[in-house]
């Protein structure tokens, strides 16, 4: 239902991937799953670096924090996602959809400097390693870690406010299946120039900052390891950084793809949808399989923590 008077916007409509019963099931399924190996996978990585000792270290306590963004991210649109699948009420309440919007924006800022950061402590292992452990203190970490948290609720708390400030008069059909800036933006009836502005600037300033020194971290890192003599010490550098940098063109290429592509009337709502879940949905599933995949200290560890968990309920 609609909702044109300004006092009586109080909930949004969010529209679903399909209203086909016989596509809105088996997505249901297919989504569930991918949720599940989503939770399973970071869980699993967090857990390792938890107990296993040896990679207690800044590298490993990054992609601690990388897990954990990876958990709450499709945490905060999955769930009403799938239930939305399944029932017929696809309402999400005026206060409901701002929190949804204000965690997904938070969570996503953060990801973009944390990978900004992870790019910077590799940076600084390749060209310095023997100033690595003097450079990277715990409690630089700890600071590096702190800030990219703060900057991204603190920029996820300018566009929220900046957005649910605006008058809602037009239809409350969001027409996205979550609570995202630009759908609910092209709700309001009035003037949206300072939230458009405030997207362009704040993203201009934090997401080219942010690309920008990890895109220069990676320039030095190639520069470094190509000056290496030795096939094996090459291949030794470039294992370092391998899943990160992954993990990177994955990042990147689904934002890039989802928010970048060129407009054209051709277009289609639900594909679009469904293409705006490579960076909610896929990406942070497709995240620790790449390091457990291309790191062998992480396979250990995973291999050591499943290995005691066996042997514990054996006994």
């Amino acid at each position: 239902m609609d909702v044109y008077n300004l006092s009586s916007v109080t909930q949004f409509i969010l529209i679903g991937l399909s209203d086909l019963p016989e596509v809105r099931y088996p997505l249901f399924v297919v989504f569930a799953i991918i949720y599940q190996i989503t939770l399973l996978g970071n869980g699993a990585i967090l857990l390792a670096i938890v107990t296993e000792r040896k990679i207690q270290t800044p590298m490993y306590f990054l992609l601690a924090n990388l897990s954990l963004l990876d958990i709450f991210c499709p945490s905060a649109t999955v769930p009403k996602m799938l239930k939305n699948l399944v029932t017929e009420d696809h309402s999400i309440s005026f206060v409901g959809c701002a929190l949804q919007l204000y965690f997904l924006v938070a969570l996503a800022g953060t990801e973009v400097f944390l990978l900004a950061v992870m790019a910077y402590d590799r940076y600084v292992a390749i060209c310095f390693p023997l100033q690595y452990s003097l450079i990277m203190t715990n409690a630089r970490c700890v600071q590096l870690v702190s800030g990219t948290w703060a900057a991204g609720l603190l920029n996820s708390l300018l566009h929220t406010v900046s957005t649910f400030t605006l008058s809602f008069c037009k239809s409350n059909r969001v027409n996205q299946y979550y609570c995202d800036i630009p759908p609910v933006v092209a709700l309001s009836c009035s003037s949206t120039y300072i939230a458009e502005v405030l997207l362009l600037l704040m993203g201009g300033i934090f997401g080219v900052g942010a690309c920008l020194t990890t895109l220069i971290s990676y320039i030095y890192i190639v520069s470094t390891i190509l000056k290496i003599q030795s096939v094996e010490g090459k291949r030794k550098a470039f294992s370092t950084c391998a899943s990160h940098l992954l993990v990177v063109c994955l990042f990147y290429g689904t934002t890039i793809f989802t928010y970048l592509r060129p407009s054209s009337s051709q277009h289609s709502p639900a594909r679009d949808r469904l293409i705006s879940m490579l960076y909610g949905v896929i990406t942070p599933m497709l995240n620790p399989i790449i390091y457990s995949l291309r790191n062998t200290e992480v396979k250990g560890a995973l291999r050591k923590v499943l290995c005691l968990r066996i042997c514990s309920q054996k006994m």
